[in-house]
Protein backbone atom coordinates (compact mmCIF):
# COMPACT_ATOMS: atom_id res chain seq x y z
CA UNK A 1 0.00 0.00 0.00
CA UNK A 2 1.49 3.31 -1.07
CA UNK A 3 1.90 6.06 1.52
CA UNK A 4 0.58 9.42 0.42
CA UNK A 5 2.64 12.53 1.10
CA UNK A 6 0.86 15.73 2.14
CA UNK A 7 2.17 19.20 1.51
CA UNK A 8 1.54 21.75 4.28
CA UNK A 9 0.70 25.40 3.71
CA UNK A 10 4.36 26.25 4.30
CA UNK A 11 5.38 24.00 1.45
CA UNK A 12 6.92 21.39 3.79
CA UNK A 13 6.41 17.73 2.98
CA UNK A 14 4.50 15.98 5.74
CA UNK A 15 3.85 12.27 6.10
CA UNK A 16 0.28 11.44 7.13
CA UNK A 17 -0.48 9.96 10.52
CA UNK A 18 -0.52 6.16 10.48
CA UNK A 19 -2.17 3.63 12.78
CA UNK A 20 1.11 1.71 12.94
CA UNK A 21 4.14 3.90 12.22
CA UNK A 22 6.50 1.06 11.37
CA UNK A 23 4.15 -0.94 9.13
CA UNK A 24 4.28 -0.67 5.36
CA UNK A 25 0.64 -1.73 5.17
CA UNK A 26 -0.72 0.58 7.86
CA UNK A 27 -3.99 2.47 7.45
CA UNK A 28 -3.94 6.22 7.65
CA UNK A 29 -5.17 7.77 10.88
CA UNK A 30 -7.23 10.89 11.44
CA UNK A 31 -6.23 12.56 14.69
CA UNK A 32 -8.93 14.50 16.54
CA UNK A 33 -8.07 17.39 18.84
CA UNK A 34 -7.54 16.29 22.44
CA UNK A 35 -10.66 18.16 23.60
CA UNK A 36 -12.75 16.46 20.90
CA UNK A 37 -11.44 13.03 21.84
CA UNK A 38 -12.21 13.55 25.53
CA UNK A 39 -15.73 14.78 24.68
CA UNK A 40 -16.36 11.80 22.39
CA UNK A 41 -15.10 9.32 24.99
CA UNK A 42 -17.41 10.83 27.63
CA UNK A 43 -20.45 10.91 25.32
CA UNK A 44 -19.99 7.38 23.97
CA UNK A 45 -19.12 5.93 27.40
CA UNK A 46 -22.28 7.43 28.90
CA UNK A 47 -24.27 5.99 25.98
CA UNK A 48 -22.86 2.53 26.65
CA UNK A 49 -23.54 2.72 30.41
CA UNK A 50 -27.11 4.02 29.92
CA UNK A 51 -27.79 1.22 27.41
CA UNK A 52 -26.52 -1.42 29.84
CA UNK A 53 -28.41 -0.08 32.87
CA UNK A 54 -31.69 0.46 31.00
CA UNK A 55 -31.79 -3.00 29.48
CA UNK A 56 -30.58 -4.64 32.69
CA UNK A 57 -33.58 -3.10 34.47
CA UNK A 58 -35.89 -4.56 31.82
CA UNK A 59 -34.28 -8.01 32.15
CA UNK A 60 -34.50 -8.01 35.96
CA UNK A 61 -38.10 -6.78 35.80
CA UNK A 62 -39.32 -9.52 33.47
CA UNK A 63 -37.41 -12.30 35.23
CA UNK A 64 -38.24 -11.29 38.82
CA UNK A 65 -41.94 -10.35 38.74
CA UNK A 66 -44.16 -13.37 38.16
CA UNK A 67 -46.96 -11.17 36.83
CA UNK A 68 -44.77 -10.40 33.81
CA UNK A 69 -44.13 -14.04 32.85
CA UNK A 70 -46.08 -13.81 29.58
CA UNK A 71 -45.16 -14.59 25.94
CA UNK A 72 -45.03 -10.88 25.07
CA UNK A 73 -42.63 -10.12 27.90
CA UNK A 74 -40.45 -13.15 27.14
CA UNK A 75 -39.94 -11.64 23.70
CA UNK A 76 -39.19 -8.25 25.24
CA UNK A 77 -36.69 -10.04 27.50
CA UNK A 78 -34.95 -11.57 24.47
CA UNK A 79 -34.81 -8.16 22.79
CA UNK A 80 -33.42 -6.57 25.97
CA UNK A 81 -30.67 -9.21 26.13
CA UNK A 82 -29.63 -8.31 22.56
CA UNK A 83 -29.69 -4.59 23.43
CA UNK A 84 -27.72 -5.18 26.64
CA UNK A 85 -25.02 -7.01 24.68
CA UNK A 86 -24.88 -4.15 22.19
CA UNK A 87 -24.19 -1.74 25.05
CA UNK A 88 -21.76 -3.97 26.92
CA UNK A 89 -19.91 -5.86 24.17
CA UNK A 90 -20.27 -3.97 20.87
CA UNK A 91 -20.26 -0.31 21.91
CA UNK A 92 -16.97 -0.15 23.91
CA UNK A 93 -14.66 -1.46 21.12
CA UNK A 94 -16.60 0.61 18.58
CA UNK A 95 -16.01 3.66 20.78
CA UNK A 96 -12.23 3.17 20.71
CA UNK A 97 -12.33 2.61 16.94
CA UNK A 98 -14.45 5.73 16.37
CA UNK A 99 -12.34 8.05 18.55
CA UNK A 100 -8.90 6.73 17.62
CA UNK A 101 -9.97 6.12 13.96
CA UNK A 102 -7.88 2.93 14.08
CA UNK A 103 -8.41 -0.64 15.26
CA UNK A 104 -5.72 -1.80 17.71
CA UNK A 105 -7.35 -5.01 18.99
CA UNK A 106 -6.15 -7.42 16.30
CA UNK A 107 -7.71 -9.18 13.32
CA UNK A 108 -9.27 -12.04 15.31
CA UNK A 109 -11.12 -9.74 17.70
CA UNK A 110 -12.14 -7.59 14.71
CA UNK A 111 -13.89 -10.64 13.26
CA UNK A 112 -15.48 -11.47 16.62
CA UNK A 113 -16.63 -7.87 17.10
CA UNK A 114 -18.08 -7.64 13.57
CA UNK A 115 -19.80 -11.01 14.02
CA UNK A 116 -21.40 -9.88 17.29
CA UNK A 117 -22.46 -6.64 15.65
CA UNK A 118 -24.25 -8.46 12.82
CA UNK A 119 -25.66 -11.11 15.15
CA UNK A 120 -27.17 -8.67 17.64
CA UNK A 121 -28.61 -6.39 14.96
CA UNK A 122 -30.23 -9.37 13.25
CA UNK A 123 -31.47 -10.77 16.57
CA UNK A 124 -33.12 -7.43 17.39
CA UNK A 125 -35.13 -7.23 14.20
CA UNK A 126 -36.07 -10.92 14.22
CA UNK A 127 -37.24 -10.56 17.83
CA UNK A 128 -39.34 -7.60 16.72
CA UNK A 129 -40.77 -9.75 13.92
CA UNK A 130 -41.82 -12.40 16.44
CA UNK A 131 -43.29 -9.68 18.68
CA UNK A 132 -45.30 -8.43 15.71
CA UNK A 133 -46.67 -11.94 15.09
CA UNK A 134 -47.48 -12.34 18.80
CA UNK A 135 -49.43 -9.06 18.76
CA UNK A 136 -51.15 -10.16 15.54
CA UNK A 137 -52.63 -13.25 17.20
CA UNK A 138 -53.45 -11.32 20.40
CA UNK A 139 -55.45 -8.63 18.57
CA UNK A 140 -56.62 -10.21 15.30
CA UNK A 141 -57.18 -13.82 16.44
CA UNK A 142 -57.69 -13.69 20.23
CA UNK A 143 -59.44 -17.09 20.31
CA UNK A 144 -56.35 -18.78 18.84
CA UNK A 145 -53.87 -16.78 20.90
CA UNK A 146 -53.49 -19.11 23.89
CA UNK A 147 -53.06 -22.18 21.68
CA UNK A 148 -50.61 -20.56 19.26
CA UNK A 149 -48.53 -18.34 21.57
CA UNK A 150 -47.67 -20.65 24.47
CA UNK A 151 -44.54 -20.25 26.58
CA UNK A 152 -43.02 -23.28 24.84
CA UNK A 153 -43.69 -22.00 21.30
CA UNK A 154 -42.35 -18.58 22.28
CA UNK A 155 -39.16 -20.14 23.65
CA UNK A 156 -38.69 -22.18 20.45
CA UNK A 157 -39.08 -19.04 18.31
CA UNK A 158 -36.58 -17.15 20.45
CA UNK A 159 -34.04 -19.98 20.17
CA UNK A 160 -34.49 -20.15 16.38
CA UNK A 161 -34.12 -16.36 16.19
CA UNK A 162 -30.77 -16.43 18.00
CA UNK A 163 -29.46 -19.47 16.08
CA UNK A 164 -30.25 -17.85 12.72
CA UNK A 165 -28.70 -14.55 13.84
CA UNK A 166 -25.50 -16.19 15.13
CA UNK A 167 -25.19 -18.36 12.03
CA UNK A 168 -25.41 -15.30 9.77
CA UNK A 169 -23.12 -13.18 11.93
CA UNK A 170 -20.32 -15.64 12.67
CA UNK A 171 -20.69 -17.92 9.64
CA UNK A 172 -20.54 -15.20 6.99
CA UNK A 173 -17.60 -13.34 8.52
CA UNK A 174 -15.39 -16.23 9.65
CA UNK A 175 -15.92 -18.08 6.34
CA UNK A 176 -15.34 -14.75 4.53
CA UNK A 177 -18.49 -15.22 2.48
CA UNK A 178 -18.97 -11.45 2.63
CA UNK A 179 -16.02 -10.86 0.27
CA UNK A 180 -16.57 -13.92 -1.93
CA UNK A 181 -15.70 -12.94 -5.51
CA UNK A 182 -13.97 -9.68 -4.58
CA UNK A 183 -11.14 -11.09 -2.45
CA UNK A 184 -8.35 -9.60 -4.60
CA UNK A 185 -9.97 -6.17 -4.66
CA UNK A 186 -10.47 -6.27 -0.88
CA UNK A 187 -6.90 -7.29 0.00
CA UNK A 188 -5.31 -4.99 -2.60
CA UNK A 189 -7.39 -1.84 -2.09
CA UNK A 190 -9.24 -1.94 1.24
CA UNK A 191 -7.44 -4.20 3.72
CA UNK A 192 -4.75 -2.50 5.81
CA UNK A 193 -3.34 -2.70 9.33
CA UNK A 194 -5.55 -0.79 11.74
CA UNK A 195 -8.89 -1.10 9.93
CA UNK A 196 -11.90 -3.10 11.10
CA UNK A 197 -14.80 -2.69 8.70
CA UNK A 198 -17.39 -5.17 7.49
CA UNK A 199 -16.84 -5.03 3.72
CA UNK A 200 -19.21 -6.97 1.45
CA UNK A 201 -19.49 -7.77 -2.24
CA UNK A 202 -22.53 -6.56 -4.18
CA UNK A 203 -24.15 -9.99 -4.03
CA UNK A 204 -23.42 -10.43 -0.32
CA UNK A 205 -24.73 -6.99 0.63
CA UNK A 206 -28.00 -7.56 -1.22
CA UNK A 207 -28.58 -11.00 0.32
CA UNK A 208 -27.54 -9.96 3.85
CA UNK A 209 -29.55 -6.73 3.76
CA UNK A 210 -32.67 -8.55 2.56
CA UNK A 211 -32.40 -11.28 5.20
CA UNK A 212 -31.32 -9.09 8.12
CA UNK A 213 -33.38 -5.99 7.51
CA UNK A 214 -35.54 -5.33 4.46
CA UNK A 215 -37.66 -8.51 4.36
CA UNK A 216 -38.27 -8.63 8.14
CA UNK A 217 -39.01 -4.89 8.17
CA UNK A 218 -41.52 -5.29 5.34
CA UNK A 219 -43.21 -8.20 7.13
CA UNK A 220 -43.40 -6.18 10.35
CA UNK A 221 -44.93 -3.19 8.62
CA UNK A 222 -47.59 -5.34 6.94
CA UNK A 223 -48.43 -7.13 10.20
CA UNK A 224 -48.69 -3.92 12.21
CA UNK A 225 -50.86 -2.23 9.59
CA UNK A 226 -53.21 -5.22 9.84
CA UNK A 227 -53.11 -5.03 13.64
CA UNK A 228 -53.86 -1.30 13.70
CA UNK A 229 -56.73 -1.73 11.26
CA UNK A 230 -58.23 -4.53 13.39
CA UNK A 231 -57.66 -2.61 16.63
CA UNK A 232 -59.44 0.48 15.28
CA UNK A 233 -62.39 -1.65 14.18
CA UNK A 234 -62.57 -3.27 17.63
CA UNK A 235 -62.44 0.11 19.38
CA UNK A 236 -65.49 1.26 17.46
CA UNK A 237 -67.33 -1.98 18.26
CA UNK A 238 -66.46 -2.14 21.94
CA UNK A 239 -66.40 1.62 22.56
CA UNK A 240 -63.32 1.16 24.75
CA UNK A 241 -65.23 -0.30 27.71
CA UNK A 242 -63.15 -3.42 28.09
CA UNK A 243 -60.09 -2.85 30.30
CA UNK A 244 -58.34 -5.95 29.04
CA UNK A 245 -58.72 -4.71 25.50
CA UNK A 246 -57.40 -1.31 26.53
CA UNK A 247 -54.25 -2.94 27.91
CA UNK A 248 -53.80 -5.00 24.76
CA UNK A 249 -54.30 -1.93 22.59
CA UNK A 250 -51.80 0.05 24.64
CA UNK A 251 -49.23 -2.75 24.40
CA UNK A 252 -49.77 -2.90 20.64
CA UNK A 253 -49.27 0.87 20.36
CA UNK A 254 -46.07 0.65 22.40
CA UNK A 255 -44.62 -2.19 20.35
CA UNK A 256 -45.54 -0.34 17.15
CA UNK A 257 -43.58 2.67 18.40
CA UNK A 258 -40.64 0.40 19.28
CA UNK A 259 -40.68 -0.97 15.74
CA UNK A 260 -40.89 2.56 14.31
CA UNK A 261 -37.95 3.65 16.45
CA UNK A 262 -35.94 0.64 15.30
CA UNK A 263 -36.57 1.37 11.61
CA UNK A 264 -35.82 5.08 12.03
CA UNK A 265 -32.50 4.39 13.71
CA UNK A 266 -31.30 1.66 11.32
CA UNK A 267 -32.60 2.78 7.90
CA UNK A 268 -29.78 5.37 7.38
CA UNK A 269 -27.13 2.71 7.93
CA UNK A 270 -28.75 0.04 5.75
CA UNK A 271 -29.36 2.49 2.90
CA UNK A 272 -25.76 3.66 3.07
CA UNK A 273 -24.53 0.08 3.39
CA UNK A 274 -26.37 -1.25 0.34
CA UNK A 275 -25.28 1.69 -1.82
CA UNK A 276 -21.57 1.53 -0.90
CA UNK A 277 -20.46 -1.45 -3.11
CA UNK A 278 -22.15 0.09 -6.15
CA UNK A 279 -20.18 3.36 -5.85
CA UNK A 280 -16.77 1.74 -5.40
CA UNK A 281 -16.82 1.65 -1.59
CA UNK A 282 -16.47 5.42 -1.55
CA UNK A 283 -18.76 6.24 1.38
CA UNK A 284 -16.60 8.18 3.89
CA UNK A 285 -15.69 6.09 6.96
CA UNK A 286 -16.82 8.94 9.24
CA UNK A 287 -20.32 8.77 7.74
CA UNK A 288 -20.45 5.00 8.21
CA UNK A 289 -19.30 5.47 11.78
CA UNK A 290 -22.03 8.02 12.42
CA UNK A 291 -24.75 5.73 11.06
CA UNK A 292 -23.38 2.81 13.10
CA UNK A 293 -23.82 4.81 16.28
CA UNK A 294 -27.27 6.04 15.26
CA UNK A 295 -28.20 2.35 14.93
CA UNK A 296 -26.64 1.48 18.28
CA UNK A 297 -28.74 4.15 19.98
CA UNK A 298 -31.83 2.10 19.15
CA UNK A 299 -30.67 -0.27 21.89
CA UNK A 300 -30.49 2.70 24.25
CA UNK A 301 -34.00 3.89 23.44
CA UNK A 302 -35.97 0.65 23.79
CA UNK A 303 -35.97 0.57 27.64
CA UNK A 304 -36.99 4.25 27.66
CA UNK A 305 -39.96 3.41 25.44
CA UNK A 306 -40.98 0.56 27.77
CA UNK A 307 -40.78 2.78 30.86
CA UNK A 308 -42.61 5.69 29.27
CA UNK A 309 -45.58 3.73 27.92
CA UNK A 310 -46.02 1.01 30.58
CA UNK A 311 -47.01 2.04 34.11
CA UNK A 312 -46.17 -1.45 35.41
CA UNK A 313 -42.61 -1.14 34.06
CA UNK A 314 -42.25 2.20 35.80
CA UNK A 315 -43.54 0.70 39.03
CA UNK A 316 -41.19 -2.28 38.68
CA UNK A 317 -38.24 0.07 38.14
CA UNK A 318 -39.14 1.92 41.35
CA UNK A 319 -39.28 -1.36 43.29
CA UNK A 320 -35.88 -2.39 41.93
CA UNK A 321 -34.14 0.97 42.42
CA UNK A 322 -35.57 1.41 45.95
CA UNK A 323 -34.21 -1.97 47.03
CA UNK A 324 -37.67 -3.39 47.78
CA UNK A 325 -36.90 -6.17 45.32
CA UNK A 326 -34.90 -7.87 48.11
CA UNK A 327 -37.95 -8.12 50.36
CA UNK A 328 -39.68 -11.48 50.88
CA UNK A 329 -42.28 -12.30 48.21
CA UNK A 330 -41.43 -9.17 46.22
CA UNK A 331 -41.72 -11.29 43.05
CA UNK A 332 -45.47 -11.55 43.72
CA UNK A 333 -45.92 -7.76 43.76
CA UNK A 334 -48.94 -6.69 41.73
CA UNK A 335 -47.83 -4.13 39.17
CA UNK A 336 -50.61 -1.84 37.96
Amino acid sequence: METQINISQNGILEKPFLCFEFSNTSCQKFVYLLETRILLYILLSVSSVVTIIGNLLVIITVIHFKQLHTPTNYLILSLAVADLLVGGVVMPPSMVRSVETCWYLGDLFCKIHSSLDVTLCTASILNLCIIALERYYAICHPLQYHTKMTSTSTLVMIIICWIVSATLGFGVIFLELNILGVEHFYYDNIKCDGRCTFVQSKEAIIIMSLICFYIPAFVMLCVYLKILHTAQRQVKAIQSTNNQFKKGGKATKTLTIIMGVFLSFWIPFFLCNIIDPFIGYSVPPVLFDLFYWVGYYNSTCNPIVYAFFHSWFRQAFKVILSGKIFQTNSSKTILL
